[in-house]
């Protein structure tokens, strides 16, 4: 099974270099992305049933992760919102569970963790 998933991320090379290994190594299927937060709680209102995973960057172009993340807490029982980001301090992480964030990855040495919670959440469907 393949992982409806969209992604919040403003760095080009980031979020292609992320959907590539995401689709290659963890079963996920990309349905789209967005820079900004103004774009990505606009999606995510138009399509509040299309997604199972929302990973998204605490900085982005225009606006903040953490109002995406404000925005998904009405999401529904099997969808899940993670953080990937280079700020994942221990009061950040915090802060993201706060907003209901299912689980934080650092970019930097956590990228296989977040394969590895990818690969759960097909494991259980």
């Amino acid at each position: 099974m393949n992982l409806p998933t969209y992604i919040v991320e403003d760095n080009a090379t980031i979020r292609e270099n992320l959907v590539a290994a995401l689709e290659e190594l963890a079963s996920v299927r990309t349905l789209g992305w967005a820079e900004t937060e103004s774009a990505a709680v606009a999606w995510l209102a138009a399509h509040p049933h299309a997604w199972e995973l929302l990973v998204v960057d605490l900085f982005l172009k225009q606006g903040s992760g953490l109002g995406v993340l404000a925005a998904a807490q009405a999401r529904g029982k099997g969808q899940r919102v993670v953080v990937l980001s280079n700020y994942a301090t221990a009061d950040m992480r915090s802060r993201c569970a706060q907003l209901g964030a299912d689980a934080v990855f650092d970019k930097s040495n956590e990228i296989d963790a977040l394969v590895d919670y990818c690969l759960s959440l097909t494991a259980r469907s």
